[in-house]
């Protein structure tokens, strides 16, 4: 395989632009087919973007954008009828908000316009894929004429040609319940919160989620009965009579509606071969939880660096099996939660429905029962300790699986974040990751040695830090669980590869060649 050939990227979209965008910032070119023009697609459809997530799209170019256009939020409420019955906050403490909401519009404006100027990304509007091939060197795109690569990542959609040339099967199911979503322009006396209603007086027997989004929009998503027209509702005036029951008498207008069902579905195989599936092309999930998007930038992260730590010839070829084992884990886990979520959302039995109703009726005097109740499992990185670039540490009894619980800092976890000093600046770890493996250590004289024994094991990239420098806040060891002698290896995309209870080259050397999936790391 030559190395001058680009990865070519089927898609446009967000998940798209943020692999190339990543792959540049590793001196990498793409070639980026679009079978649509330059305009984002109407409406906002995915709002709601995560902390860690924000991570990925600062190291893409456009996370201060998105922070400074979008609306944060701290607190999820929900209620049956007329009852609060019960808030869930998220801590605001961190260098970055819990959660922001921002149209995926506005996204997708500010990475196409940081893709236009990167030199390395070649963007080609209107070239939609209709042929592939693969060999042993490369694979061969058929898209107004042919685009030769050395890799080809299908981030083109839910209906993915990419997906459906390889063959891989897309099961799942789809939900004959209809959601109508509207995003209007108003001046609400609402807090900046997610709030969620079930059976409200003015939609009984079903659900609704309101969210803010910037410039005074309103994201309101009903559960509608079968049946449902958009049209025959807004020439009716059915629909301005939906609206005003939130809205009262305040002047409104509508930005974007759109009725739809939901879907459920992961593809059988997230590669073949030289190609690979990202984003809604590998997965669907119902939008409560906002795991689609989130999930996708993360499908994003996780393969450029490994393609551009095999492209720059840091690392076999094998480190991209571990794409399929780390990504469809973490589908497999999105999806699982999601389908708990629908479950409850929309009981497709007589018997769930009764226990949906009574679990509701119970909780408003029973605190106990609150807890059953699923409105959404909001998003969060997926853990890769089962992950084979991941050297094993101590044993995994009672790590915590659940939705919404804190993570210890195990190998497969995602690092967490803190203040800190590099370079003589103020910033925070996480901004140090993205470029190298990191080693963290609590003293300069072992991060020295430490980078040394790197750099004759792995020709891919190390940096190292001392913790003892950089921690002036004191706050990064404590989260860490750092010792004295403990050593940290971060992986490209912010995960734990291994901890090391203390510095041994031998150790730390099978450590950085498992995480770069070569040979003789095999802990």
């Amino acid at each position: 395989m030559s190395q001058a050939e680009p990865v070519v990227i089927a898609g446009a979209g967000p998940v798209g632009l943020i692999t190339a965008l990543l792959l540049a910032r590793w001196q990498v070119r793409t070639v980026v087919l679009e079978a649509a023009g330059a305009d984002p697609q109407a409406g906002s459809r995915a709002i709601c973007f995560q902390r860690d997530v924000l991570d990925i799209f600062d190291r893409a170019g456009c996370a201060d954008d998105m922070l400074a256009e979008g609306v944060t939020w701290t607190t999820g409420r929900t209620f049956y009828r007329e009852h609060e019955l019960f808030a869930v906050s998220f801590p605001d403490s961190g260098p970055l908000p819990p959660w922001i909401n921002i149209s995926q519009a506005s996204v997708e404006r500010y990475l196409l316009a940081r893709a236009t100027t990167e030199p390395l990304i070649d963007l080609r509007l209107r070239h939609r894929v209709t042929g592939l091939s693969c060999d042993d060197d490369g694979v061969e795109v058929t898209a107004g004429g042919r685009v030769r690569g050395s890799h080809l990542i299908g981030a083109d959609g839910s209906r993915s040609i990419v997906r459906q040339l390889l063959g891989i099967g897309f099961p799942g199911g789809s939900f004959a319940d209809q959601f109508l979503i509207c995003d209007i322009r108003a001046e609400l006396p609402f807090p900046s919160e997610r709030r969620f209603f079930f059976d409200p007086s003015w939609n009984p027997g079903r659900q609704v989620l309101v969210h803010q989004c910037p410039g005074g929009v309103w994201r309101i998503d009903w559960q509608v009965p079968a049946g449902f027209d958009l049209a025959a509702e807004q020439a009716s005036g059915g629909l301005d009579a939906r609206i005003r029951q939130i809205t009262g008498d305040r002047r409104y207008e509508i930005v974007w509606a759109s009725a739809y069902r939901f879907h459920e579905r992961v593809a059988d195989a997230f590669a073949a071969g030289r190609a690979f599936l990202a984003g809604d092309a590998a997965h669907l999930y119902a939008p409560f939880g906002a795991r689609g998007l989130n999930s996708g930038a993360q499908d994003a992260e996780n393969l450029a660096w490994k393609l551009a730590f095999v492209t720059r010839g840091w690392a076999p070829p094998s480190l991209l099996g571990s794409y399929q084992a780390e990504r469809a884990a973490a589908a497999r886990e999105n999806l699982r939660v999601t389908s708990a979520t629908m479950e409850f959302l929309v009981p497709q039995t007589d018997a769930l429905r009764r226990r949906r109703v009574g679990v509701l009726d119970r909780a408003v005097s029973d605190p106990s029962a609150r807890s059953q109740i699923n409105s959404g499992k909001l998003a969060e990185p997926y853990w890769y300790t089962a992950s084979p670039l991941t050297t094993p540490g101590p044993s995994l009894a009672g790590f915590p699986t659940e939705p919404g619980v804190p993570r210890p800092p195990v190998p497969g976890v995602l690092c967490p974040d803190g203040p800190c000093v590099a370079g003589g600046s103020a910033t925070r770890l996480r901004r140090l990751f993205g470029r190298s493996f990191v080693l963290l250590t609590a003293r300069a004289a072992t991060a020295a040695a430490a980078l040394e024994a790197a750099s004759a094991a792995t020709q891919a990239p190390v940096t190292a830090y001392a913790l003892g420098d950089i921690d002036q806040a004191g706050l990064i060891g404590p989260a860490l669980a750092a010792t004295r002698d403990s050593v940290h290896v971060v992986r490209p995309d912010g995960h734990l590869a291994a901890v090391l209870p203390r510095f041994t080259p031998a150790a730390l050397a099978s450590a950085l060649r498992r995480a770069a999936g070569a040979p003789g790391g095999d802990g």
